[in-house]
């Protein structure tokens, strides 16, 4: 087995692993009792997905140049995901909506 093989299975099962906990997620975020665990399930998992995508794409780049723009890419949506989350967590407890207990 040559390295080129070995880069394409470690790539294939990254982003495999990525597309699973995407739908990690979003089961997450469709059953859960209430925002603020579904903004967890959601956050925490996408953001995780997105690594490891990232990682399988970045495995099968051809320059450090694409590698450093998907690692950009993956640091700025984490940092809107968690501007997203607060700004939606903030509204909920503006309205009053409580944690589930």
């Amino acid at each position: 087995m040559s390295i080129l093989e070995v880069v394409d299975i470690v790539s294939a099962g990254l982003l495999i692993l990525g597309g699973v906990f995407f739908l990690a997620g979003t089961v997450g975020l469709l059953r859960f009792p209430d925002v603020y665990t579904r903004l967890h399930a959601l956050t925490k998992a996408d953001n995780l997905g997105l690594g490891l995508i990232v990682a399988g794409l970045a495995a099968q780049a051809e320059s450090f140049a694409a590698v450093g723009k998907l690692a950009l890419i993956w640091l700025l949506v984490l940092v809107a995901s968690a501007f997203a989350c607060h700004l939606v967590a903030r509204a909920a407890l503006r309205r009053g909506i409580g944690p589930w207990t």
